[in-house]
C-alpha cells in the first residue's frame, strides 16, 4: 500500500519554499512554488493512458481546502470517463464561438470599414461610403446581432428608399451585403447572406435600372452650337472661360471645377484626371482619364491667371460651384431670347440648355456630323466602353486619335 502523504495545514502551506510538494488529503494533489514565491496548485493524475498535470488555480485565492474538494471533483469526473483537459478545451472554445456570433451589426461593420475604408482615396468619398450606412442601415440593423439577420430585416431597411432613392438604397444593399459577408468570413454568423441581390432580393425589389432611369440634361443643339460658341466669347469671367474650357473638352462641370494646374503636363499636352478624385466620377477604383490638350485649350489654360492650385477660382479663392456655370448658360440664353431670337434649350423638352448638356452636343455632333469612331467618343466622355472583359484588356485611351477629334469639334464650334 503506498505511503500516505502527510496532511499540511495551510500555514504550512504558506511556508514552503521553491519546488513542488505533496500537500495530503488527495492523492496526487501537489503546489508548486516558484523562486519569487508564487503557489498554485497542480494535480497529477493519469486519464486513460495519458499522465495529467492539471492546474487548480492560484494559492491563496484557491485555499488548501478548496483545491482539496476540487481535486477530488476532477478524479470523479476522471472516474466517470471525462478528460478535465480536454473538456476544459471543449468549453473555452465553445466560448470563443458564443462570443464570435455575439456581434452587432455596428460592431461588424466598424471592423469591416476598418479594411475597406483605407482602400478608398479621398476623406469625402470615405465619408459618404460611411454615412449612408449609418443613415439608413444602423437604426434597423445597428443593435442586432448579425447571426440573428434576416431577409425581411433588410427589406425593412431598403423598402422605404426603394423606389425615391433608388441609387442610394442600391449602395446601401450593397455596403450591408459585404459587412455581413465579412461577419461570416470572421465566423460571427452562418447560412446564405440575407443582402444578396441574385436569387434574393431581386425576387422582391424592383430592379433598379427600372425604376431609375438615367436623367437626361437638356442639350445644346448641334445646329445652334457655333452660334451659342460666338456668344460666350462674348462674356467675360472666371464662370465664362471654365464653361469655355468645359465645352471644348467635352467634360463634367464638376471635373473642369475642381481641375488644378497639378493634373495639367503642358509638354505632354494632357489633362490627367486621376480615380477618386473631386467630383470627376470616377470610380477611386477606376482608371486616370486622360483628356488631350490641343492648341486652343492650351492657349486658353495660358491666359489664366495663377491664383492657387485651381484652374478657375471664384472671387473668394475657391472652386466654382455649379451655380455659377449654370448662370453663364442661362445669361445667354436669357440674352438671345431678348433679341429676338429663340434662345438655346433642348430640341425634345424646350427646356433651356444646361452645362452638362454640352457634352450630349459633342456626342451628337461626333455622330451626326462625323465618321470618328463611337468608342472615340465615349472615351473623350470618360464612359465605360463595351464589356467588362473588354475594358479589363483594352486599356487604350486612343488619345492622339481623340486630340484630332477634339481639335475637329473645337473648329466645328469656332469656325461653322
Amino acid at each position: 500500500m503506498p505511503k500516505r502523504a502527510k496532511e499540511l495545514s495551510s500555514l504550512e502551506v504558506r511556508r514552503l519554499p521553491s519546488g513542488v510538494h505533496t500537500v495530503g488529503g488527495v492523492a496526487g494533489l501537489l503546489i508548486q512554488v516558484t523562486t519569487n514565491g508564487a503557489q498554485s496548485w497542480l494535480l497529477r493524475v493519469r486519464v486513460g493512458d495519458k499522465r495529467r498535470e492539471i492546474g487548480l488555480g492560484p494559492f491563496p485565492e484557491v485555499s488548501l481546502a478548496r483545491a482539496r474538494e476540487k481535486a477530488s471533483e476532477t478524479k470523479d469526473a476522471i472516474r466517470n470517463g471525462i478528460d478535465p483537459v480536454e473538456a476544459r478545451r471543449a468549453a473555452k472554445s465553445a466560448l470563443l464561438a458564443s462570443q464570435r456570433k455575439g456581434l452587432t451589426f455596428i460592431e461588424a461593420f466598424e471592423k469591416y470599414a476598418e479594411k475597406k475604408l483605407p482602400e478608398l482615396r479621398t476623406d469625402r468619398y470615405r465619408s459618404q461610403w460611411r454615412a449612408t450606412v449609418e443613415k439608413y442601415a444602423f437604426p434597423e440593423l445597428g443593435d442586432m446581432l448579425v447571426q440573428d439577420i434576416s431577409r425581411d430585416d433588410i427589406l425593412r431597411v431598403l423598402h422605404p428608399i426603394w423606389e425615391i432613392r433608388t441609387e442610394t438604397a442600391t449602395k446601401v444593399r450593397q455596403r450591408v451585403e459585404k459587412t455581413l459577408d465579412y461577419a461570416k468570413a470572421a465566423g460571427h454568423r452562418t447560412g446564405d447572406n440575407p443582402a444578396a441581390w441574385r436569387g434574393n432580393l431581386e425576387l422582391t425589389l424592383s430592379a433598379p435600372g427600372k425604376i431609375a432611369p438615367k436623367k437626361n440634361y437638356p442639350a445644346l443643339q448641334v445646329e445652334e452650337a457655333a452660334r451659342w460658341w460666338a456668344d460666350l466669347l462674348g462674356r467675360e469671367g472666371m464662370g465664362a472661360t471654365a464653361l469655355r474650357f468645359q465645352a471644348l473638352t467635352a467634360s463634367r462641370t464638376g471635373a473642369v471645377r475642381f481641375a488644378s494646374w497639378g493634373e495639367v503636363d503642358f509638354d505632354a499636352r494632357l489633362w490627367t484626371i486621376q480615380p477618386g478624385r473631386t467630383s470627376s466620377k470616377i470610380s477611386p477604383t477606376g482608371k486616370p482619364h486622360r483628356v488631350p490638350l490641343t492648341d486652343t485649350m492650351i492657349a486658353l489654360l495660358n491666359e489664366l491667371p495663377r491664383m492657387g492650385n485651381l484652374l478657375f477660382t471664384s472671387s473668394r479663392g475657391g472652386p466654382l460651384s455649379d451655380a455659377t456655370l449654370g448662370k453663364v448658360m442661362r445669361s445667354i440664353h436669357e440674352a438671345d431670347v431678348k433679341r429676338g431670337g429663340a434662345g438655346y434649350v433642348d430640341a425634345k423638352t424646350k427646356d433651356q440648355a444646361v452645362p452638362h448638356g454640352l457634352r450630349s452636343c459633342f456626342r451628337v455632333w461626333v455622330t451626326e456630323r462625323t465618321s470618328f469612331d463611337g468608342d472615340m467618343a465615349e472615351i473623350a466622355l470618360a464612359h465605360n466602353v463595351g464589356s467588362k472583359v473588354r475594358q479589363a484588356y483594352d486599356r487604350s485611351d486612343m488619345v492622339e486619335k481623340r486630340r484630332a477629334m477634339m481639335d475637329d469639334w473645337g473648329m466645328f464650334l469656332g469656325h461653322e
